[in-house]
């Protein structure tokens, strides 16, 4: 075989690998997080700390494979498991996600506004679905979105700062290896 199909074959190995890792982490930090009904991973009022990981993408938008996947397991286990939600939640949050993702890897420049694209998308579609799907009404609609919007800020934004601190890490950043964004500040 030839050195650059060797190369070109190891290069989609290591990114297939590096996306499973990703989605595992997705799916274990969820798991974890499970036990502790302070931190509810579906519901009207919830915060999926794995969100956080949703930044991956700002800076390698391969990675928003993995982070989809991740979201795709998690959600299958919830109904699965019987917890509050519904098979609907599988294609509409997994769907979010891959939005989110790709909007924070393609259409912002800058980490800190960056975030908004997930906050936003969940807010209004994982909002959506609750009050109409899960028929979670008695909380108005505008509130189920808030509630949504606000678990969803905190995850991304516990993401961005620890991002902050990482991206000046030059081991993170060799493990990352960003194709975007690697000069970035805020």
């Amino acid at each position: 075989m030839p050195k650059e199909e060797v190369d070109k074959l190891h290069f989609i190995l290591v990114r297939i690998a590096q996306n499973g890792m990703v989605a595992a982490l997705y799916f274990v930090i969820t798991l974890i997080l499970m036990q502790f009904p302070v931190l509810s991973q579906f519901g009207p009022i919830q915060c999926r700390i794995s969100e956080a990981l949703v930044l991956f993408s700002f800076f390698r938008p391969d990675l928003t494979i993995g982070i989809t996947l991740g979201c795709l397991l998690v959600n299958v286990t919830g109904v699965a498991m019987g917890l509050n939600a519904v098979p609907m939640d599988i294609l509409i949050g997994t769907a979010c996600t891959l939005v989110a993702c790709l909007c924070e890897a393609y259409l912002c420049r800058h980490l800190v506004f960056a975030c908004l694209y997930p906050i936003a998308i969940n807010g209004v579609f994982i909002g959506l679905e609750l009050y109409f799907i899960l028929g979670l009404t008695e909380t108005p609609l505008f509130l189920t979105m808030l509630y949504v919007a606000i678990g969803e800020a905190i995850a991304v934004y516990i993401g961005y700062a620890l991002f902050m601190v990482l991206i000046r890490n030059k081991g993170f950043m060799n493990v990352l290896k960003p194709t975007r964004h690697q000069a970035i500040r805020w």
